[in-house]
């Protein structure tokens, strides 16, 4: 097999595992935005079953930490390869079953509670996913090319949106109000094992990393992987955790929030705020490429922090924007926020695991993002949600402000190690 065969493996894997992680993720945001709550929550209110969808939206990120340990565990004393295929198992497995579910009218309250059951199972998987993703791709990396090849499980979040808002949207399109409700919202979910399968063969030919074989060949893994890495690079774990909430944050409000706020609340119809947020995701994958490249001629805490400063801006700009009552208004905010998601979430494959030594990597950068991912993500368009409906969008403007300041504030104290090394024209 040629080096470039390999290259092109390692990247493939890298980055389907992480688009069917978004995929899974945003079908269900997009489901708990426009039907789980009718479906599945009886009240008069459609505020409340709208609430009770999006509470449902955070199981799976308190789930998220759990699995970081778990998977974080074995990809630190058995290796790399074999965690990230359990985990792509569980997560696909999880979202998969999700199409089969019964309603709240045929089962009563055995529906939510399969519902909330099934999503714990997709955090839990999504646990291990990311942080092994990235480790697959930066530990293969040649000198001065860590944050373009980490960049890679980045660029499979709009790839994974792209294909969940494009079918909701198709979907849309193709059937009517009460045929989508009715049945049609399952397809996505349906759908989903053909992107696992992908996955799964591609994972199934990879290898381990030089960088565990050679951390195996210095001294044998650690014991308890999370006692370690809490003992000696706690530091790290706390910094790299806020480090990371400004990406959820804006992720989820220019997204899940702002989906069931334009639908809802605005009169926006599905279809047309779909095609919105489709337009809004390709700059995502602009700006992470274009953190790749930035990072790699300088180094990912810089643009990280640029990254951050131009979302507390952002903040500011949301009510404005959103509520001006323009499509195309709304259309250029959330496209400048995804873009500047990019700053905030590109270089974090390079930047999170390039924190912990290669024995604890796996645990360190898992749990780290993953708890980040509780606090930026798991909560906001439920908080979010109640901030605009007390006191109107200018409040959720503040709270993704907040949410940026954070992590920048973490990222100005937690000093980097060594700056980056220069960018190479070619790999190798």
């Amino acid at each position: 097999m040629t080096d470039k065969t390999t290259t092109r493996r390692v990247l493939a894997a890298s980055l389907v595992g992480t688009a069917v992680e978004f995929y899974d993720f945003y079908i269900y945001a997009t489901a708990a935005s426009l039907v789980f709550g009718p479906l599945f929550f009886p009240s008069e209110s459609a505020t409340a079953q709208l609430m009770a969808a999006y509470a449902t939206f955070a199981i799976a990120f308190i789930a998220r930490p759990v699995g970081a340990v778990f998977f974080g565990h074995f990809g630190d004393r058995i290796g790399r390869k074999s965690t990230l295929v359990a985990s792509l198992l569980l997560m696909g497995g999880s979202t998969m079953a999700i199409a089969f579910l019964p309603t709240y009218a045929t089962a009563g309250w055995i529906a939510p509670l399969l519902l909330c059951i099934l999503r714990f199972g997709q955090g839990f998987g999504l646990g291990g996913e990311w942080g092994g993703a990235a480790l697959l791709a930066v530990e293969n990396a040649p000198p001065g090319w860590k944050a373009r090849f980490g960049m890679f499980p980045q660029l499979g979040a709009p790839v994974g949106f792209i294909a969940a808002n494009g079918l909701f949207l198709l979907l849309g399109l193709g059937l009517d109000a009460e045929e989508f409700q009715a049945w049609g919202w399952r397809i996505p979910f349906l759908l989903s094992a053909v992107l696992v399968i992908i996955g799964l063969w591609v994972r199934l030919k990879l290898t381990e990393t030089p960088a565990f074989q050679a951390a195996l060949e210095e001294a044998p893994p650690p014991t308890v992987p999370l006692g370690e890495v809490l003992a000696t690079n706690w530091r790290e774990v706390l910094g790299g955790t806020f480090g990371v909430v400004a990406c959820f944050a804006t992720y989820y409000l220019a997204t899940a929030f702002a989906l069931g706020y334009g639908v809802k609340n605005l009169g926006y119809a599905r279809e047309a705020f779909l095609g919105v947020q489709l337009v809004a995701i390709l700059f995502m994958a602009a700006g992470i490429i274009w953190a790749g490249y930035w990072s790699d001629a300088t180094n990912p805490r810089r643009v990280l922090m640029t990254g951050c400063v131009l979302v507390v801006a952002a903040g500011f700009a949301l009510a404005p924007m959103m509520g001006a009552g323009s499509l195309l208004l709304i259309t250029v905010f959330l496209s400048i926020a995804m873009l500047l998601m990019g700053f905030v979430y590109g270089p974090l494959g390079a930047w999170l695991p390039g924190l912990f030594p290669a024995r604890v990597r796996y645990t360190g950068a898992s749990v780290a993002f993953n708890i980040g991912g509780i606090i930026g993500g798991g909560m906001t368009p439920l908080i979010a949600q109640d901030l605009a409906e007390r006191g109107g969008l200018g409040l959720v403007g503040l709270y993704l402000s907040g949410a940026a300041g954070l992590s920048l504030a973490a990222l100005l104290l937690l000093k980097p190690k060594a700056e980056a090394e220069p960018m190479p024209l070619i790999p190798g």
